[in-house]
């Protein structure tokens, strides 16, 4: 049996959260990684590494790429943080505060982030198929947008 490389998420809804979080493991809070967190619950997407090493966009101050590195894989492992492959390029990264599921369109990249159970039903199907319990949270379900599906003429009912 295979250990997770993660641990369970933590549900911290919030900075202080997992401030407190980070704390109650005996870790420190430093300068690095409360504006990692702070970059990672105020994004409205998940972010690359270097996007958050460059400062995602003047929220927070720019800092050095392997610090980011090794503060994400600390956060990931305590259950702060998670990380998603959101079709071709760099992994990407958020809070752990709430499951996240995604979709991704295979065309024009666009992603989009679910609310629980919303494949509640595709995932009822892959049991019933192959007895999996499929999860979209490190790997998304991948397919074309309505945008591109309609473009493409690729509309079913």
């Amino acid at each position: 049996m295979s250990v997770p490389s993660y641990a369970p998420a933590l549900g911290a809804t919030s900075v202080a959260n997992a401030v407190n979080a980070l704390r109650a493991r005996g870790l420190r809070l430093s300068a690095a990684r409360r504006l990692l967190l702070e970059a990672l619950f105020a994004a409205a997407r998940p972010l690359t590494a270097e996007e958050l090493a460059g400062g995602d966009g003047g929220r927070v101050p720019p800092c050095d790429l392997a610090s980011v590195y090794r503060n994400l894989e600390t956060l990931e492992r305590l259950g702060l943080a998670r990380h998603v492959h959101l079709g071709h390029g760099p992994g990407r990264w958020h809070a752990a505060g709430a499951p996240h599921e995604f979709v991704v369109c295979e065309r024009c990249d666009a992603v989009q982030a679910l609310a629980p159970g919303a494949l509640r039903a595709v995932r009822e199907a892959v049991r019933a198929a192959v007895g999996y319990e499929p999860r979209f949270t490190h790997f998304p379900l991948t397919g074309l947008c309505p945008v591109c599906a309609r473009e493409d003429g690729d509309v079913r009912p």
